[in-house]
């Protein structure tokens, strides 16, 4: 909505102060200049992307449109997930755990949460970690090196389609250009027509020019920006789930463990000792009050 909104604003100032000042608005509408900038940056993004790259293009775009990030309800989900598979962990051990991590979508914890088991990529990192806490074998340090080392993986992964965008915002003025020249070169070839007739010529020309600079910083840049802050912080519930599986390494409370994590939510979106405590109580039961949650805190 924000997006669809600074567009409105952008285009009626623009429009509005361009028509303010005497200039026909009519001008600006070159189908043709659009066609050739829009159709060399398409084709540019095409060469220099593989396929997966540009369908996750496409994704990201509508992502970033929907400002598709993370809710508080899609946090205390991941909280109480982890929480009752560490709960059970600790209460009846390995055996008890494996069913749920090795099938999740017949897992009555899964079942609970389904926000988190449509995102089949958290529910595998959920399920590959605990997997490997209860080998037994793993020590804390070298779980986290590992989550480190797939986080940055994954931030890469996401970061593709902001990257691929950035390119095309970056080429769009070089493409303006070109486009201008195009123009230019059609009004060369009626030169011995009427100063009027050639005048508007050379005005069309230059219209791509300000279409390339235009649709770089007031349009691909900004999508490109807003690619990336909802990857960004799509990418933090990673952050919550390292963070509270390596406390509970380190022998912490199943409720304690969850604390780490949802400190590691933006303030914005972070829930409430309270709201996690609870969501946790219909999870399966808490271990530890609110007063030593806030006593450790």
């Amino acid at each position: 909505m924000t997006i669809i909104i600074g567009l409105i604003i952008g285009a009626a100032s623009l429009i509005g102060g361009f028509a303010a000042m005497g200039g026909k608005v009519l001008v600006l509408w070159q189908p043709w200049e659009l066609v050739i900038i829009l159709g060399v940056a398409i084709g540019a993004f095409i060469v220099a992307n593989p396929v997966k790259v540009i369908l996750g293009t496409t994704v990201a775009v509508s992502d970033a449109l929907r400002n598709a990030v993370p809710s508080k309800r899609d946090y205390l989900d991941v909280l109480a997930l982890l929480y009752g598979l560490m709960r059970e962990l600790r209460a009846k051990g390995r055996n008890a755990v494996e069913p749920h991590i090795e099938d999740p979508s017949t897992s009555p914890i899964f079942q609970k949460y389904p926000s988190v088991l449509r995102d089949a990529n958290m529910t595998t990192f959920i399920c590959d970690y605990f997997r490997l806490i209860i080998v037994g074998n793993a020590r804390a340090h070298e779980i986290e090196a590992l989550v480190d080392e797939e986080i940055q993986t994954i931030h890469r992964d996401q970061m593709k389609p902001y990257h691929a965008m950035s390119s095309v915002a970056d080429a769009l003025p070089a493409i303006g250009i070109i486009a201008a020249v195009l123009g230019v070169i059609k009004a060369m070839g009626a030169i011995d027509q009427s100063p009027q007739l050639l005048g508007s010529l050379i005005g069309a020309a230059l219209v791509g020019t300000f279409i390339g600079i235009l649709f770089s910083y007031s349009l691909f840049g900004p999508l490109a920006a807003k690619i990336k802050s909802v990857r960004e912080t799509r990418l933090r519930n990673y952050i919550v789930v390292k963070q509270t599986l390596l406390a509970f390494m380190n022998g912490a409370d199943p409720q304690i463990a969850l604390e780490h994590g949802r400190k590691t939510i933006s303030g914005y979106d972070r829930p409430t000792i309270d709201e996690v405590e609870n969501e946790t109580m219909r999870a399966g039961g808490a271990e530890t009050s609110t007063a030593d949650l806030q006593g450790a805190a």
